[in-house]
């Protein structure tokens, strides 16, 4: 593999496993009601994917050059991709704890809470 292909496995793995990383720590957050610890998780993770989706371009870019992608980088790509599907549910959940926050506030006003 050359050294170019070896350091983008590496990157894509890298920046794919630091987003899913921080989506999750966003989700923790979140479970604990700190949206705006939530959101700085979810801000990290975001920036981690898209330093991996360069790296996933650029590796396209060579691809069509005529190097030849080997299952690794496949592997790697996939980390990538995974990421970005976990980071756009945790989002959603995330966005469904602030939701279930201000109704149980609401709820406790309504009780006299």
């Amino acid at each position: 593999m050359p050294e170019q292909a070896e350091e983008a496995v590496f990157k894509l793995i890298l920046h794919g496993g630091n987003a899913r990383g921080e989506a999750y720590e966003a989700l923790d957050a979140a479970e604990d009601f700190n949206f705006e610890e939530a959101q700085k998780h979810l801000d990290a993770a975001e920036d981690e994917f898209l330093k991996g989706h360069k790296w996933q371009t650029e590796t396209i870019r060579n691809a069509n050059a005529g190097h030849t992608p080997s299952f690794l980088m496949v592997h790697a790509q996939d980390h990538v991709m995974t990421a970005q599907a976990e980071l756009n549910l945790i989002k959603r959940l995330v966005a469904n704890y602030e939701l279930l926050a201000k109704l149980e506030k609401r709820i406790d006003a309504l009780e006299g809470k």
